[in-house]
């Protein structure tokens, strides 16, 4: 006989959901006849795979060792701790039981692509599992994960869900657009006022690539509404170039950079949407600068109250630095952006 004791990571789904990810080599069919034979039970009484699992519950499995083992299957943790020992160590800018937000370096997948792929999603879970305070068994039934994506070539702020509670409450905020998402970029062109812009975009899934419009074609499908506010913060004649604080009031796939080239401002470095001579004669081939730099919470209740009207920031990466004591820089506006 073994037993589980449920957890807050397994409460709120089904009995029959959980049994597939605790038994991944079992069958559903295995799982429903030993639910009939109450080879499997609910608190002490025959379940039908229906019910509703809460934190406390106990369930228990009359099976031999090999039969539970067999069908337990083995948790191959070694794409994480790979993450862990290959990729660069990535900042750890926040913590607590349920959250983890990172620092990420440009260069380096939010999830993967490719199978092959090692990512900052592996490399947190590949963090927890070395800091302890993530189980290998546990990854049976509960993944932690990112809660959001940032572009390959894109540093900055990376939400990630420690617990299930966690992920939710986060997933649930971010689709709210309760929080403020700020940006830091250098684009083509001068530009010395505030800009709110508006347009609509849709997404080629194939080409990895997404149209921006000013206005939507009623004929079409698939156009949603975005919404971009940009801060000047200084300009360089000369180089034709604007350092931008960007704050993201919608928040769709590639939505900086393909909306600031539909302006013909596109961002130094982008090789998708950008200017390849403008980015040749400035030195920057390598991906887009593109910093998710700030992060601001409202008043929040619940498993996220720690973070409630708090402000995350990450610094940015040395090359901005760089960029911004060249000569010839004007200074139009300290960080920040005017409140909507």
């Amino acid at each position: 006989m073994q037993q589980f004791r449920v957890g807050s990571n397994e409460a709120g789904q089904r009995l029959d959901k959980f049994l597939r990810k605790y038994f991944k080599e079992a069958s559903a069919g295995f799982l429903y006849k030993m639910l009939r034979k109450k080879n499997i039970t609910l608190n002490q009484k025959k379940a039908e795979g229906k019910e509703m699992l809460q934190q406390g519950d106990l369930i228990t499995f009359f099976f031999s060792g090999d039969t539970y083992e067999k069908f337990r299957g083995m948790q191959d943790v070694s794409p994480y701790k790979k993450a862990y020992e290959s990729l660069p160590p990535i900042p750890v800018i926040f913590e607590n039981k349920d959250l983890l937000v990172l620092n990420k370096p440009a260069g380096i997948l939010s999830q993967k692509a490719l199978p092959e792929d090692c990512t900052a999603n592996e490399w947190m879970i590949g963090y927890l599992l070395s800091q302890g305070t993530l189980k290998e068994e546990q990854l049976s039934t509960f993944h932690p994960s990112v809660c959001h994506r940032l572009d390959r070539n894109t540093s900055g702020l990376l939400l990630c869900g420690k617990s299930l509670e966690g992920s939710r409450e986060m997933s649930l905020l971010l689709r709210r657009r309760e929080q403020g998402k700020f940006y830091r970029t250098f684009v083509k062109g001068q530009i010395r006022e505030p800009l709110q812009l508006t347009g609509y975009l849709k997404k080629d899934n194939a080409a990895n690539r997404v149209t921006v419009l000013t206005h939507r074609p009623y004929e079409e499908k698939g156009w949603e509404r975005i919404e971009t506010v940009c801060m000047p913060l200084a300009v360089w004649k000369k180089k034709d170039m604007t350092y931008l604080e960007v704050k993201l009031i919608t928040g769709k796939a590639h939505q900086i950079r393909a909306h600031m080239a539909s302006l013909k401002h596109p961002l130094l470095g982008d090789g998708k949407y950008g200017d390849t001579g403008w980015n040749s004669h400035m030195g920057w081939e390598r991906g887009q600068l593109l910093h998710a730099c700030r992060l601001e919470f409202p008043q929040i209740r619940g498993p996220l109250k720690e973070l409630s009207g708090k402000v995350l920031t990450a610094p940015e990466p040395p090359v901005f630095e760089r960029i911004k004591e060249q000569e010839g820089a004007q200074w139009l506006w300290r960080p920040g952006i005017p409140e909507d």
